[in-house]
């Protein structure tokens, strides 16, 4: 015990290294000082305190803090590992789909569940969306189904709708819809709301299996340079927070905030955060609670102002009840969590703004009451009042970089340009930071963050089209973004900087991102990863 606390205190000087720190007090270091897993010193190697330390040559490296993804759905994602991937590489057509969904059937016993994630019709070949008639071709005896990339929507075979009793006369549920043909029959597309009426028939994982694949995960970000993250709930009734405790204890080492699903807590009387949960000094803690406003832009659910391109005066739909805002809001005053909407549409953005500006702050630290999840179109107005009321906004460059065909098919390209307006809410005053929503994007490696900071410094998709480069802001304000700023809104102690009295989470990079061509920004890799001092990965 003694051996191993000496070791732990022992001063390590890092030096010769490239250090973006993200505290604007002090930018940029070549050397720092860490000892018992804080950071005693950082600065330049010239003017070092006097002191005996073991170092270590950074070799030249260039150094950032270690990344945080300020919202994600890590669970989803864990989960998402054993289903089957409607992406390309993986997939690229519908009938590549419908025999990936043949072969699994073949592979599973007689009545079990075939699941798929991550579809999108823009980058079928068909170019258009799957039905159930597609997935019966797949497999017509045992229940399929497909979640589509932005999470929000479901497509489900014929034997799934036939299991949850779903037919011609089964009504729209509250904030939801079950997409119907001319005639009036089931498509199989369940959305918003209606996704969670074939739940209550899916399987359900162990949570020893769980856990497991959650531990598998954590070595997966860690090799992208995450060391905190928010988990933002599921798709489905379950609290996460006890299955984060328990992989904290088998090896996941991100800091950790979850945010549990308020539908699906708020008609539990017994349902309860304790002080102790909320702890923020805790690797895993409870941050607040998160309630759906509308849906996703690909999927032409997102609440707008204006109709979709060729949709006939479609302008999404809110989800959200008054019922559910109101409770939200009482719950987490009376706790002093913090209350996370997702909002993409002009629509449920004013809503959410409006309402949520008319309250004082409540939390108990200097962190934002109220954050707003992706705000893809806001107004004029609902940004002036976000900046004016400590609104925070958390939000996601991937989408528009790994989603462009649906953007300009239901956007167009004007409009498109116009979305996620960082550099503008930055300029207003806006409290903002970046994040993947991985698994919810059309991306292959959806929580990759050297792909989203590209996307935000270079404002172009993956294919080059411009995504309006007036809103792209320079790599040191991206990475800043994603780690100081991050830990800012979700209220992490001591992260996100690499500053004297901070954690010493810090990334080593193969490549000096503020000096290259952004274009290569994807091409990063990370070499080796810091949490507290001690070396977690190595590349």
């Amino acid at each position: 015990m003694g051996t191993e606390r000496k070791k732990q205190e022992e001063s390590r000087l890092y030096f010769h290294g490239k250090i973006f720190t993200s505290d604007k007090e002090n930018l940029y270091a070549d050397a720092m000082i860490v000892e018992d897993g804080i950071i005693r010193w950082i600065g330049r190697e010239s003017q070092m305190p006097e002191g005996n330390c073991k170092r270590y040559d950074l070799e030249g490296a260039c150094v950032i803090p270690g990344l945080i993804d300020a919202h994600m759905h890590p669970m989803m994602l864990a989960d998402y590992s054993r289903q089957i991937s409607a992406l390309p590489p993986e997939v690229g057509s519908i009938e590549e789909l419908v025999e990936k969904i043949r072969e699994r059937r073949m592979r599973q016993k007689p009545g079990e569940w075939i699941l798929g994630w991550g579809y999108d019709e823009g980058k079928f070949a068909e170019k258009r969306s799957i039905t159930r008639y597609d997935l019966d071709r797949g497999c017509s005896d045992a229940p399929v189904s497909v979640v589509r990339t932005c999470g929000h929507i479901r497509c489900v075979n014929s034997k799934a709708l036939e299991l949850a009793g779903i037919d011609r006369s089964t009504p729209d549920p509250e904030g939801g819809e079950i997409e119907r043909d001319a005639s009036g029959e089931p498509t199989g597309v369940l959305k918003e709301s209606a996704r969670n009426l074939v739940t209550k028939w899916m399987p359900k994982d162990s949570r020893e299996d769980q856990t497991v694949r959650l531990v598998d995960l954590g070595k997966l970000l860690l090799s992208q340079g995450i060391t905190a993250a928010a988990d933002m709930g599921n798709l489905e009734p379950g609290d996460n927070l006890p299955l984060f405790q328990e992989a904290a204890r088998k090896g996941w080492k991100q800091r950790t905030a979850v945010y549990r699903m308020w539908e699906f807590f708020k008609d539990d009387l017994s349902f309860d955060i304790t002080e102790e949960e909320m702890d923020r000094d805790n690797q895993i803690f409870a941050a607040g609670l998160k309630l759906i406003g509308d849906g996703s832009v690909s999927g032409c659910t997102a609440w707008m102002n204006r109709p979709y391109c060729g949709k006939n005066q479609e302008y999404g739909m809110p989800v959200l009840t008054e019922e559910q805002l109101e409770s939200a809001i009482a719950f987490c005053k009376e706790h002093h969590c913090q209350l996370s909407v997702h909002a993409m549409g002009t629509k449920t953005i004013a809503m959410a703004v409006d309402r949520l500006c008319r309250e004082a702050s409540w939390m108990r630290e200097e962190i934002p009451s109220v954050r707003i999840e992706h705000v893809t179109d806001p107004d004029a107005e609902s940004i002036k009042k976000a900046a004016g009321h400590n609104i925070a906004v958390v939000t996601q460059p991937i989408f528009m970089y790994a989603e462009v065909e649906s953007y300009q098919k239901n956007l167009g390209d004007e409009w498109m340009k116009q979305c996620y307006p960082v550099k503008s809410m930055l300029k207003q005053g806006v409290k903002l930071c970046f994040s993947t929503d991985a698994p919810a994007t059309a991306w292959a490696v959806p929580s990759d963050p050297f792909s989203n900071l590209k996307a935000a410094v270079t404002r172009k998709a993956y294919d080059g089209t411009d995504c309006g480069r007036n809103e792209a802001v320079d790599i040191e304000t991206a990475v800043k973004l994603y780690t100081a700023e991050a830990a800012d809104i979700i209220g992490f102690h001591g992260i996100g900087r690499l500053k004297k009295g901070y954690q010493a989470d810090f990334v080593i990079l193969d490549r000096n991102i503020f000096q290259i061509d952004p274009e290569e920004l994807d091409q990063t890799n990370v070499m080796a990863v810091y949490i507290g001092g001690n070396c977690v990965y190595q590349k």
